[in-house]
C-alpha cells in the first residue's frame, strides 16, 4: 500500500477501532499528534508504535514540536525555549548561536525519534518582522542571512538525530499581522520585496532540505490564491525557479485561510493539483470521513518517493538517550541559554 496525501489526527491517547479503520484507508498517509494525545513518554511511544504497525510502508507520524509556545509534549521532555533565544545568542556570539541552533535541533529531534515520531514541523524560517500574531518568537531573527545560518545548523542537528527538517512557511509568513488559523492574511508587498523573506528558504533548499510547508497567505501583488493553494508559488517558484525536489506540505486545510478554495473536497483537490504532496486536515473528523467517502482514488508516484524519504532513521530509547553524555550536555546548555541575558534582535 502507498502513502496517501491526507495527514489526519486522532482524538485520544490510544487508537480506537474507528481510528484503525480510518488510518488503513489508502487516502491517508500520515498522522499529526497534539497535546491531547499525550499522557507520558511510555504512552506516546506506544501510540506511535501502534500507528506505525497499521500498514506498510508505515504512516508518517508528525508533530509540531518547535519549543516555546509550540511544543506539544512537555512533562517528560526537555522544555525547549523559543528559537528567538538562539537569535539573541547569535547577536552576542555568532559561533555560539550556530552551535546552540545545532544542539537544539539535535535535542528536539533525538527526543522525538526516541518515541518514534518521524517529523517535527520545524524549523520556522519566517523573518521576525515584529508584526505577526502567530509567528512572534517562533522566528530566529529579522536578518534573512542569520535565519538561514541558524536554520541550517538546526536542520543539521535534526538530521544527525535521524529526522529530516521541514522548513516553513514558504514564501514567508512573518510580515502579516493576521493569524491564518482564524482569517486569511494578505501580504501586499511586490514580488521583489518578498525576495528577502524567501532568501532563507532558497539557501536551505540549496543545502539539500527534504521538506517544505507552505504558507496560508495571499501575496496580493503576485496572485490571488494563498501560496499553499497556488500553482505559481509551488510549481513555478518552488519547483522550477528554486529547483526544490523534496516533499511539499500544505498547511492545515481546516484553517480559516483555506476556506477561499471552497468546501473540503475542493480544498483538497486544489492543494493536490497545485503540487502539494501531503495535506493535513486537523480537528475535523467529519470532513475527513466525507473525503474518504467521496474523493476517489489518488496516485502520485513522485509524491511517494518524496514522502518515503521523511521516515525517521536511527532510534534509541528515551532512557538510553537521557543517559548519554551528548543529551546531558545539550540539555544543560539549552537550559542555560534560556536564562542568559539577551539583546534586541533589531538593535
Amino acid at each position: 500500500m502507498t502513502l496517501g496525501p491526507l495527514m489526519i489526527d486522532v482524538a485520544g491517547d490510544a487508537l480506537t477501532t474507528a481510528d484503525r479503520e480510518l488510518l488503513a484507508h489508502p487516502l491517508v498517509g500520515g498522522v499529526i499528534l497534539f497535546s491531547r494525545n499525550y499522557v507520558d513518554p511510555e504512552q506516546i511511544r506506544n501510540l506511535v508504535s501502534s500507528i506505525h504497525a497499521i500498514r506498510s510502508p508505515a504512516l508518517l507520524v508528525a508533530v509540531d514540536h518547535e519549543g516555546g509556545r509550540v511544543q506539544r509534549f512537555r512533562d517528560g521532555f526537555t522544555q525547549l525555549p523559543p528559537v528567538h533565544v538562539i537569535g539573541h545568542q547569535y547577536d552576542m556570539d555568532a559561533q555560539r548561536g550556530k552551535e546552540l541552533a545545532e544542539l537544539s535541533g539535535w535535542l528536539m529531534a533525538a527526543e522525538m525519534r526516541a518515541i518514534g515520531v518521524d517529523i517535527s514541523f520545524a524549523p520556522v524560517l519566517d523573518l521576525g518582522w515584529g508584526v505577526s500574531e502567530v509567528i512572534g518568537d517562533r522566528a530566529f531573527h529579522r536578518d534573512p542571512d542569520v535565519v538561514a545560518d541558524l536554520a541550517r545548523a538546526y536542520a543539521r542537528g535534526m538530521r544527525s538525530a535521524g529526522m529530516e527538517a521541514t522548513i516553513k512557511h514558504f514564501p514567508g509568513h512573518g510580515a502579516v499581522v493576521a493569524d491564518s488559523h482564524h482569517m486569511l492574511p494578505i501580504d501586499r508587498r511586490r514580488y521583489a520585496d518578498l525576495r528577502e523573506d524567501m532568501r532563507p528558504f532558497e539557501r536551505l533548499i540549496n543545502w539539500g532540505i527534504c521538506s517544505v510547508m507552505m504558507a496560508h497567505v495571499v501575496y496580493a501583488e503576485v496572485e490571488e490564491w494563498p501560496a499553499s493553494l497556488s500553482d505559481y508559488w509551488i510549481k513555478q517558484v518552488l519547483r522550477a525557479e528554486m529547483d526544490f525536489r523534496g516533499a511539499v506540505f500544505c498547511d492545515d486545510l481546516s484553517m480559516a485561510a483555506a476556506a477561499v478554495a471552497g468546501d473540503m473536497p475542493a480544498r483538497l483537490r486544489r492543494a493536490l493539483e497545485c503540487g502539494c504532496d501531503m495535506v493535513p486536515i486537523c480537528n475535523n473528523r467529519e470532513a475527513v470521513l466525507n473525503l474518504i467517502d467521496k474523493f476517489g482514488d489518488y496516485q502520485n508516484p513522485l509524491a511517494q518517493l518524496r514522502l518515503t524519504r521523511l521516515h525517521g532513521r536511527q532510534q534509541t530509547s528515551l532512557e538510553d538517550l537521557r543517559a548519554s553524555k551528548q543529551w546531558r550536555s545539550a540539555s544543560r546548555l539549552i537550559a542555560e541559554s534560556a536564562v542568559s541575558p539577551v539583546l534586541q534582535l533589531d538593535a
